[in-house]
């Protein structure tokens, strides 16, 4: 079996955003492993409209271009680690389309999550973990939470995602639990 790859999205496309950052922290930290590969999406690439396909790509392929490209992309990866910002409760709106362009690229696909905001992203995390669930993704228990006094200093440029020191033991817990299970899913879907 070829090692599984892994997409680390980022699921913001502020021109301010914490994302990025975060999203090269986890590479960072995930790039010392031997197990999986891993590698950056930014929704910035895909601008994709909002979803006005007639129907989701399981029954009709899309006619968008710029969707099409983002399927191929996301069919590339045996997993994938979200990282999201928490916008009024739930996940950013380019996320949900996203995911929305997408739905056999997704399936029996583990998914893990790196979440930052007031609360720690864990509300975003919960409604995106419903996502992933309705799209046939396993969802993986471990995910690593930025909260209110401490993301607010990364926010405002005072600090950086680096300077957290106790969460690079949680992202190896999350990407330790994201193997397992990319590894069983692999098997899964090509001995199936």
């Amino acid at each position: 079996m070829s090692v599984p790859k892994i997409g680390i999205i980022i699921s913001s496309t502020r021109a301010v955003r914490v994302g990025e950052q975060a999203a090269k922290y986890v590479q960072e930290i995930a790039s010392k492993r031997t197990d999986l590969s891993f590698e950056l999406i930014d929704l910035r690439d895909f601008p994709m409209p909002f979803f006005d396909e007639v129907a989701s790509n399981a029954y009709v392929p899309s006619t968008n271009p710029v969707a099409q490209k983002w399927q191929k992309k996301v069919a590339e990866f045996d997993g994938y680690i979200f990282v999201t910002a928490e916008y009024n409760n739930s996940i950013t709106a380019v996320l949900k389309n996203a995911l929305d362009y997408a739905y056999p690229e997704w399936g029996r696909k583990p998914a893990a999550y790196f979440a930052y905001g007031s609360a720690g992203g864990v509300r975003a995390v919960q409604h995106l973990k419903d996502i992933c669930v309705e799209l046939q993704m396993a969802p993986v228990r471990q995910g690593v939470y930025i909260q209110g006094s401490e993301f607010f200093p990364i926010m405002n440029g005072q600090k950086q995602v680096k300077e957290l020191t106790y969460l690079e033991p949680l992202v190896v817990q999350m990407l330790d639990q994201l193997s397992w299970w990319t590894v069983a899913l692999k098997n899964a879907r090509e001995n199936n």
